[in-house]
């Protein structure tokens, strides 16, 4: 490809996009536009490096990266796995980790056990329902909620959630309980398929740079370990 074309980057917003720009800081690519918090400019340029960067709401990363608005995305596993979108995924960025869990009160872990037919409130009906009917070949009824899921076993209107859950507070403070976990999640790196064919090098050349690091730092804190093993010893 021209080496005047620009690679331009998905960010997903909030704190994702924050921790994504710190780690490529790390590698020497940062974007000076993106400092200015006042600023009402939607696309942000590195002429030097040429590189574009936008940020979107979460579910809306893959689909830019899907048709080519953007050459690489940065959103959540669970964001990925939900809008099944035609990407690769080519990066464990290793921050924002947590879990998507089956929860709900204690009782109803036996429903789960003996396959009963359920009810499942989720934000990620296509996650729960990739888990129930593919992987646990249990039929549930699958209600879609936008806001505060744990309120769905409380009230009665599901017998389980599927969620996301990080430290787990919110679930014990509503007397409920993570009973199954269905995978691990974190932020991941995502590539248009035609991009990756037409900018391989570019592309293959970041991905390499961040394991770099990656690596470097988890040697790092393995030498850390190491030291305070033989301290305590």
């Amino acid at each position: 490809m021209s080496e005047d074309r620009y690679l331009t980057f998905a960010l997903t917003k909030g704190r994702l996009a924050d921790q994504t720009l710190k780690l490529l800081g790390e590698i020497g690519i940062t974007c000076q536009e993106m400092q200015d918090k006042g600023t009402r400019k939607l696309i942000f340029v590195n002429e030097e490096l040429k590189l574009k960067f936008f940020l979107a709401k979460g579910p809306d990363v893959p689909t830019y990266v899907e048709y080519g608005a953007a050459d690489i995305g940065v959103a959540g596993k669970d964001t990925i796995l939900e809008e099944n979108r035609n990407v690769y995924e080519v990066l464990d960025l290793g921050f924002g980790k947590c879990r998507m869990c089956v929860c709900g009160p204690r009782e109803a872990r036996d429903l789960l056990m003996h396959h009963e037919r359920i009810r499942v409130a989720s934000k990620y009906p296509g996650i729960a329902k990739d888990y129930f009917y593919n992987k646990k070949h249990q039929t549930v009824d699958i209600i879609k909620l936008n806001g505060s899921v744990e309120l769905g076993p409380l009230v009665g209107l599901s017998d389980v959630i599927v969620d996301i859950v990080e430290t787990g507070s919110t679930l014990r403070e509503n007397g409920l309980d993570v009973l199954e976990e269905i995978c691990p999640l974190s932020a991941r790196m995502i590539v248009n398929p035609v991009s990756m064919r037409m900018e391989l090098e570019r592309i293959k050349s970041l991905i390499l740079r961040i394991r770099g690091l990656q690596d470097m730092i988890d040697d790092v804190r393995d030498g850390k370990k190491e030291q305070s093993g033989d301290m305590s010893s």
